[in-house]
C-alpha cells in the first residue's frame, strides 16, 4: 500500500492539525497538501496504520466551493494558518463540528449540548504576541533551489512544521498589526548590514537567535531581542537602532540565551528602554504583562471568553471560587467582584507574581494565589484549610488535567464547575472522568484563532442531585 497513488478521494473533513480527511473503503485517509472539504484529490500513501492511512496529495481533480484565495503569500509553507484557503464561515462550521465530535466520541455526551460557535470579529491582525526565529539558512521552496544567492539564505520567520532547524523567512505576516512586520524586517536588515551571523540550530552557533513582539489594545508594544552570545557592541548597536527607529515601542528588552533550547523562562531579561511591562485592558480591568507573562493571545476574544465563563458560573456574591491554572489571574480578577474569595493556583511562579500585581493594580483584595504543581497543591488538606469551593473554574493547558486533579475536584464537591479549554478532546476526556458526579449542561465554542484548527470552549458542569452534600 505504501507508495501507491489512490485517485479521486473526496475530502470530507479536516483533522485537528489541519490535515484533510477522506475515506477509502473502511479506511480513513489523513492527507497533507492543503485540501478542503469538497475537494477531490489523488493521494500517494506514505504510511499505513491500523484503521487509517497517511498520504500526500499529488493532484487536485476537483475544487470545492468552500475554497477561498489565501491572503498570505506564505500560505502552505509556514504552516501557521493552514485553514486560510477555507472560507471563514466554513472554518467556523468545521470547528464547531470538531467540538461536537469530541464531546460525543470521547466524552460520550449528547453533541446537542454544544452551542453554536461564536466567531471572531477580526480574522486578521488578532494576535498580541508573535515569536520569530533567526536562521543562517532559510527554508527554500523547490522553485528557489537553483535561483538564490548565498547572501539570500539568512532569514527571520517561523519554523516549518515538523522541522526544528528549518525556518521560513517571512515578508508579511497577517496575524499581528503591521508594525510587527516593520520591526522584524528592520532588525533583520540591521543585522545583515552589520554582518552579524544568524543562528545555526544544528551547529549551535551564530548571534541573532529570536525576536518576540507583543502588543496590546492600548497600543503598547514590547520587543525582546534574543541573542545567543553576549557581544556587547553588537547588542548596543542593534538595540539603539531599534529604539531610535520605533518610538512606538514602550518596552524594549534583550536577552542572551546560550543554551541548547529556546526556552527563556530561566533567563533574566535586560530592560534596554522604556517600562518593564506593557498593560492590557479587558473590560474595566487592567493587566500587567511582562516578558515571561502568559496572556490570552487574542485580547478581544479573551474578554468574550471570560464573560462567558463568568456567566456560566452564575455567581451570587458569597461564593468561594477556586481558579485552577490561573495564569496571570485574569479570570480570577474577572470574577472577584461577584464572589467572597478567589483562590488561584498556577505552576509558573512568574505568572503568580503577575497575578498578585494585577489584583493590586485593580484594587482587588479578595484573591489569594499559590504557585506550584497542581497535583501537589490542590489536595484535600488545601481544601480543608481554605474552605470547600462553591465554584471551580479550571483553564488547563492543551494536555488537560491530571487524573488526580479530576479526582480531587470531585472530592471538593463544588456545585458548579466551569471548564475553559483550548483542546476539546482533553476537555471531553476530563469531563467524562468526572461524569459520575457531575452533569455536563452545555459547551460554548469560541473562535480565538481564525485560519487555524484551534478552538476554545467553555463547558458548564453541575453537581448531580445525589451528590449535593456539604463538604
Amino acid at each position: 500500500m505504501k507508495g501507491k497513488v489512490i485517485e479521486n478521494i473526496a475530502v470530507i473533513d479536516i483533522a485537528d492539525k489541519g490535515q484533510s480527511v477522506g475515506r477509502v473503503n473502511d479506511l480513513v485517509v489523513f492527507m497533507d497538501g492543503g485540501a478542503v472539504p469538497g475537494d477531490v484529490v489523488d493521494v500517494r500513501i506514505v504510511k499505513k496504520r491500523k484503521g487509517y492511512l497517511q498520504g500526500k496529495i499529488t493532484q487536485f481533480r476537483q475544487y470545492s466551493s468552500m475554497r477561498t484565495t489565501p491572503s498570505c503569500e506564505h500560505f502552505g509553507v509556514c504552516g501557521g494558518c493552514k485553514w486560510q484557503n477555507l472560507s471563514y464561515e466554513n472554518q467556523l462550521q468545521y470547528k464547531e463540528k470538531s467540538v461536537k465530535d469530541a464531546v460525543e466520541k470521547i466524552g460520550g455526551f449528547n453533541p446537542a449540548l454544544v452551542k453554536e460557535i461564536i466567531g471572531s470579529e477580526d480574522i486578521f491582525e488578532y494576535r498580541n504576541k508573535l515569536d520569530y526565529s533567526f536562521t543562517h539558512k532559510r527554508y527554500l521552496l523547490e522553485s528557489e533551489m537553483s535561483e538564490f544567492e548565498r547572501n539570500d539564505l539568512q532569514g527571520v520567520g517561523f519554523h516549518v512544521p515538523g522541522k526544528f532547524n528549518k525556518v521560513v523567512d517571512i515578508n508579511k505576516c497577517w496575524l499581528q498589526d503591521d508594525l510587527s512586520n516593520r520591526i522584524r524586517l528592520f532588525v533583520k536588515d540591521k543585522a545583515l548590514e552589520l554582518s552579524v551571523p544568524f543562528y545555526d540550530a544544528k551547529a549551535q552557533s551564530g548571534v541573532m537567535r529570536s525576536l518576540i513582539i507583543r502588543n496590546t489594545t492600548l497600543n503598547e508594544w514590547m520587543v525582546v531581542v534574543v541573542f545567543r552570545e553576549d557581544h556587547d557592541n553588537v547588542i548596543q548597536h542593534i538595540m539603539s537602532s531599534i529604539k531610535d527607529t520605533f518610538p512606538e515601542i514602550t518596552s524594549l528588552f534583550y536577552m542572551v540565551n546560550p543554551k541548547l533550547n529556546d526556552t527563556i523562562y530561566d533567563i533574566d531579561p535586560v530592560l534596554f528602554n522604556g517600562k518593564d511591562h506593557i498593560t492590557e485592558k479587558i473590560g474595566d480591568l487592567k493587566f500587567r504583562i511582562g516578558v515571561k507573562s502568559f496572556f490570552q493571545t487574542n485580547s478581544r476574544q479573551a474578554q468574550l471568553l471570560y464573560n462567558i465563563a463568568r456567566d456560566f458560573a452564575d455567581l451570587k456574591g458569597d461564593e468561594i471560587v477556586y481558579d485552577l491554572y490561573t495564569g496571570t489571574g485574569t479570570i480570577a480578577a474577572f470574577v472577584s467582584q461577584k464572589v467572597k474569595h478567589v483562590y488561584g493556583i498556577e505552576s509558573v511562579p512568574e505568572a503568580i507574581e503577575d497575578a498578585k500585581i494585577n489584583s493590586d493594580i485593580n484594587g482587588i483584595t479578595n484573591t489569594t494565589f499559590f504557585a506550584g504543581d497542581m497535583v501537589k497543591i490542590l489536595t484535600p488538606e488545601f481544601i480543608h484549610s481554605h474552605g470547600y469551593p462553591d465554584v471551580i473554574i479550571t483553564d488547563p493547558p492543551r494536555p488537560g488535567m491530571h487524573e488526580k486533579v479530576c479526582e480531587t475536584i470531585m472530592q471538593a464537591g463544588a456545585s458548579t464547575i466551569v471548564y475553559v479549554s483550548c483542546n476539546a478532546a482533553t476537555m471531553a476526556r476530563d469531563i467524562k472522568i468526572m461524569s459520575d458526579k457531575y452533569d455536563l449542561i452545555k459547551v460554548q465554542p469560541v473562535d480565538m484563532f481564525p485560519h487555524t484548527s484551534h478552538v476554545e470552549c467553555v463547558a458548564l458542569l453541575t453537581l448531580k442531585k445525589q451528590h449535593e452534600t456539604t463538604g
